[in-house]
């Protein structure tokens, strides 16, 4: 695995889902596996850990069944002495167990330090927090993503903890973190990682550590040097063949570019006025029966409207699960509010304006929304140009749609790539797709809820151009990313607003 690689090729019958000539990862070292979204990196990572099923695709490795690659002893070992931590961690719980039995299940029934484990993920030492959380059962909205995320982890962790024991095997062993930390902001994103290498300095393992967050590059090589002899960095790429393929991915690359992010003052007529203001939303709002305040500090000790002028870019942090997405559909008209006020370009919204105000005055005029998840948006049964015209506004078709497409695809933007349905897009060409319909849009303010989801570092760079270009021309931008440090090199720390409930 770690010289010449593998080859391997997955299809369901219709189409190939991953297809790829070098796969390879270096034993005892830990990879961060980068690429966009839908590329493949799960895929293949499941056909290396043994977890697809040859009933339902039809899988080679190396020109072989994959029975064969099954049978192998070293197969037979990855999935005994390792652990895969699943990017969706709802559909790995189950619902009639409680989270303490989960974790206690199979090899893992033994104490094998969770308690600690648990606490240097929740950063806590009380007893009472943690709890509450493994007693009870798992529902989709409790524990939050977070924590569920965290949950798995834990269980990773105690499997690398039976390998650390002196009884613990010497077999091969691989563990695979599929998006970890796409639930985390930076906080316990960075607990994990310190646990995670303080794991690997007590005995070297294999691991596969698949992500989009690249922002992750300078966390390592800024807190943990020691470590970095122990990484590769990797990126999986598309070929001109159809296939994809394995490149070795420079953290200076990453590092050097973000050193060359420009900002771009906030107002472009200089003028700090109500005339020039687009949104301006008061201070506290309520909705399912908590109160919430939005804040200009982060210690969210100085309540404050959030105001966003011409030409600005604005970035609003909260913790995992808070409210952020929750709050943009409210400006939205997508999610009715209990109490809240605010201003759209000249139009005064709150809890009595009914959904007429949304349809008539704003969506599409005044506000768009990129959506977190671009399944949300897309209708996946349409074509791509289907979706386009969509849009309902004849200059926003031809040529010049065409053009923004070229912008931020790789693929070659022909009448075969119009007809493709949308489903069968990777989830970073979905992404794109959201993108392009919503920043194509003539309006005054463009929500963007993590509008870097799962692309690749050439497309994050082009996206980012393509918003600077759009601020320079006066839209205003409202901003939601777990990718703090990007945003944070964008955007002027003044124009950054904090949220939390009371």
């Amino acid at each position: 695995m770690n010289n010449t690689g593998l080859s391997i090729h997955i299809n369901d019958g219709l189409r190939t889902l991953a297809h790829i000539d070098n796969f390879s990862f270096t034993m005892n070292k830990i990879t961060f596996l980068f690429g966009e979204s839908g590329i493949g990196k799960s895929m293949i990572s499941k056909a290396v850990y043994g977890l697809l099923d040859p009933n339902e695709l039809q899988i080679k490795i190396n020109d072989k069944d994959y029975q064969n690659y099954l049978d192998l002893p070293v197969t037979r070992q990855i999935k005994q002495n390792g652990f895969f931590v699943f990017q969706e961690p709802s559909s790995h719980l189950n619902t009639l167990l409680k989270i303490e039995d989960q974790l206690n299940e199979g090899a893992i029934d033994q104490h094998l330090d969770e308690k600690t484990i648990l606490q240097t993920l929740w950063d806590t030492t009380d007893d009472d927090t943690i709890k509450k959380i493994i007693g009870i059962y798992p529902r989709p909205y409790r524990p939050s993503g977070g924590e569920k995320q965290r949950i798995l982890l834990a269980m990773a962790f105690k499997k690398i903890n039976l390998m650390l024991q002196p009884s613990g095997s010497s077999s091969f062993s691989l563990f695979v973190f599929d998006e970890p930390t796409g639930s985390l902001d930076n906080h316990f994103r960075n607990l994990f990682l310190q646990l995670l290498f303080d794991k690997f300095s007590r005995k070297q393992f294999t691991s596969l550590f698949i992500t989009h967050d690249y922002s992750i590059i300078s966390r390592i090589m800024n807190h943990h040097q020691n470590m970095i002899d122990a990484i590769d960095f990797k990126e999986l790429a598309r070929s001109d063949s159809g296939k994809v393929t394995l490149n070795f991915f420079s953290p200076e690359q990453y590092l050097s570019w973000l050193k060359r992010i420009q900002k771009i003052p906030g107002r472009t007529d200089g003028i700090e006025s109500p005339k020039s203001e687009v949104l301006r939303i008061h201070k506290h709002f309520r909705i399912y029966n908590r109160e919430y305040s939005i804040y200009s500090d982060a210690g969210c000790n100085h309540s404050t409207d959030l105001i966003i002028h011409r030409g600005e870019m604005v970035y609003l942090k909260a913790g995992s699960g808070v409210g952020k997405t929750t709050m943009a559909k409210i400006l939205m008209g997508l999610q009715p509010a209990e109490q809240v006020e605010f201003e759209i370009a000249g139009i005064k919204i709150s809890e009595q304006s009914g959904p007429g105000v949304w349809k008539k005055s704003i969506w599409g005029k005044k506000m768009g929304m990129v959506f977190q998840h671009a399944d949300e948006a897309l209708n996946l049964e349409t074509t791509v140009k289907e979706s386009l015209d969509g849009l309902k506004n004849k200059k926003l078709r031809g040529e010049f749609l065409k053009s923004k497409l070229e912008e931020l695809f790789e693929d070659k933007i022909d009448d075969e790539f119009l007809s493709k349905k949308v489903k069968y897009l990777s989830g970073g060409q979905k992404q794109r797709l959201n993108l392009v319909r919503t920043l194509a849009l003539d309006v005054d303010l463009i929500i963007l809820d993590e509008p870097l989801n799962g692309l690749d570092f050439i497309s994050i760079q082009k996206t980012l151009d393509w918003l600077q270009e759009k601020q320079r021309a006066g839209k205003a931008f409202l901003i939601i990313s777990h990718n703090e440090e990007i945003f944070e090199n964008l955007i002027d720390s003044n124009r950054t607003y904090f949220l939390n409930f009371q």
